[in-house]
């Protein structure tokens, strides 16, 4: 292929150089007539060295493959001329009759338009995407959107299916999906369009601490497929009814090869890039409500498989000196999701709020481990005291029945505290008992001893003034810096832009720890969420908006030179690929400290 552009490229210097030669730009269609739903192409052909191309606004079509762009070269009786034709592939959406604009390039430093085109779309097939449902099929199949000519059904030979291990459970009960793609062909580039909300369930992703992604070869409704897994998502539904598993969509850039007359072509191989855009199917849930029968009154949502286990550190202790009480709930289930038991302690127990301590992890088959409540309790009186048996229920969707664990009650044994601390404390002869907590309660003294008269004549001095002051100057020092935050808050598009630096350089602190590390998947995520969090910021450019397009637009604007946004796009587009397929043959330092160089020439300009 490089041979074949060298000899172009040589060839149109030569044609080019030309005098006699006149520039012809012109736009055709391969159909002036379409149906709603059918794909057709429109060409755009010069004879000469295109430096700058601006395609028309498709209004009311649909742009899903392009530019695709094919040179040709003709020689009639010595006279030799190049040319240069870029393509998209379009869909006709709406029935009616449009024109679309000329396209605008600049040949030899001249600007050109083409002509404009009209296309009539008469009612056709609907355009919609197409689903199969059968034999357990999840995957969301694009309709055939090639134009005439082009049989290649990429939808076939490429999508995603959302496989969750049950689709009827109870509520709470845990649920697994996995996203996997499916290909047989071969893949250019990727992003991630969209993940799923998941509303009306509580999500967990599992963790994934392989860099690379894994390819396994499956076979599925009677075809070979590559296949890998994209996510894989732990579920709890929230509630009970019709729920959905929304779509995860990503775009591909696919390669496919194309047959050409071209004698270049034939001899080096010629294909096409064509940008295509899948979701997986939507997948309905129908979660089924807990039944009422036999649900124990303390129940409070926690479904699953689970022991209960109940400790006290000791059994003896004296007034005020601590204990420590623990219950640990361990087996399977939504544990993230389940509240404290409820325990009763004695009145004269002093207790504190749980340490909540999780050991839980995650895999296909759920979450599964352990959640621990520790109570700290410091009894306040001597005597005995009981903490009573502590009740735990829960639903086992296994066997469809509510269970009730229990645990043992304990009995505790309080000495008398040692006097003059933080304990209960007595007086002599028939006073009253005293609590002294922390010595916050003192005895009247009724004699003199002890005490001495100061003779400082501080009251009156310089310093005693001078503290008197320090008082209303520090509240209006804080006033005056109240205001002025409040002030500079006010623009919360220039706080977005003063905090674009310290995003960034969050991530770009991440990404040289990933890279110490020889974490290249974390690496390129951190440099990815870094760039873009830093151009959101800088720019105010909203998640829904932030596009290369949009970002392209406002660099252009600020003053950024051409070299750099093409050095910003080259790295975004390789850190997206990155994130979820390895490359090879790059070095990571040099993304660092490109990314680097582009947010200090982005602050400079």
């Amino acid at each position: 292929m490089n041979i074949k552009h060298y000899i172009l490229s040589i060839l149109l210097l030569w044609t080019t150089a030309l005098s006699a030669q006149d520039i012809k730009f012109t736009a055709s269609v391969s159909k002036n007539q379409v149906g709603t739903g059918e794909a057709f192409e429109i060409s755009f052909s010069v004879n000469g060295n295109i430096e700058k191309f601006s395609p028309p606004q498709f209004n009311g079509f649909q742009v899903y493959s392009g530019p695709n762009q094919s040179s040709s070269m003709t020689s009639i009786n010595g006279n030799t001329t190049m040319s240069l034709s870029l393509s998209y592939d379009l869909l006709a959406v709406k029935e009616g009759e449009y024109t679309i604009g000329p396209a605008t390039v600049v040949v030899n430093g001249k600007q050109i338009r083409s002509n404009s085109v009209k296309v009539k779309v008469v009612k056709g097939q609907a355009v919609t995407q197409q689903h199969n449902q059968g034999g357990g099929n999840n995957q969301q199949q694009v309709q055939d959107r090639q134009p005439e000519g082009k049989p290649a059904d990429i939808s076939k030979r490429l999508f995603i299916r959302a496989v969750p291990n049950k689709t009827n459970p109870f509520q709470g009960e845990q649920v697994t999906v996995t996203y996997k793609l499916y290909t047989n062909i071969e893949l250019v580039d990727n992003a991630l369009d969209k993940l799923p909300d998941f509303n009306g369930f509580w999500s967990q992703e599992i963790k994934n601490n392989d860099p690379n992604v894994r390819w396994e070869t499956e076979n599925y409704q009677g075809s070979r497929y590559n296949v890998a897994v994209l996510k894989q998502i732990i579920l709890f539904p929230t509630r009970s009814g019709k729920l959905v598993l929304d779509p995860l969509g990503m775009t591909f850039l696919v390669r496919q090869a194309v047959q050409s007359n071209d004698p270049f072509d034939m001899f080096f191989g010629s294909y096409k890039d064509a940008k295509y855009k899948i979701k997986s199917a939507v997948v309905p849930i129908q979660v089924k409500p807990l039944p009422e029968a036999g649900k124990p009154a303390d129940f409070g949502g926690a479904v699953g498989n689970f022991t209960l286990k109940a400790s006290l550190d000791k059994p003896a202790v004296k007034a005020n000196e601590a204990i420590n009480y623990s219950l640990k709930i361990s087996g399977s289930g939504n544990l993230n999701l389940m509240n404290a038991p409820a325990v009763n302690f004695p009145a004269d127990v002093e207790k504190y709020d749980p340490k909540i301590t999780d050991k839980i992890t995650e895999s296909l088959s759920g979450l599964s481990g352990s959640r621990q409540y520790d109570y700290l309790l410091i009894p306040r009186h001597e005597g005995n005291f009981t903490i009573s048996g502590v009740n735990f229920s829960y639903f086992n969707p296994a066997t469809q029945r509510y269970v009730t664990l229990t645990a043992e009650p304990f009995a505790v044994k309080v000495a008398k505290g040692d006097p003059g601390s933080n304990v209960t404390a007595f007086t002599s002869g028939n006073q009253q008992d005293v609590k002294l907590l922390s010595k916050d309660i003192q005895y009247i003294r009724t004699s003199d001893s002890g005490l001495i008269k100061s003779d400082s004549e501080f009251h009156g001095s310089i310093g005693y003034y001078f503290l008197l002051l320090i008082g209303p100057i520090a509240f209006a020092a804080a006033m005056v810096w109240r205001n002025r935050n409040r002030e500079n808050n006010k623009d919360q598009v220039k706080v977005r832009e003063r905090n674009a630096n310290k995003m960034a350089s969050k991530h770009l602190a991440n990404a040289r720890n990933q890279l110490s590390g020889g974490n290249e998947k974390a690496f390129y995520e951190a440099i990815y969420k870094g760039l873009y969090g830093y151009l959101s910021h800088k720019f105010n450019i909203d998640a829904a908006d932030l596009s290369l397009e949009n970002i392209k637009e406002r660099l252009e604007e600020s003053g950024v030179g051409e070299a750099r946004i093409a050095q910003l796009t080259e790295t975004l587009n390789l850190c997206e690929m990155a994130r979820y397929a390895p490359v090879s043959g790059i070095s990571q330092q040099e993304v660092f400290d490109k990314a680097k160089n582009i947010i200090n020439d982005i602050e400079n300009a």
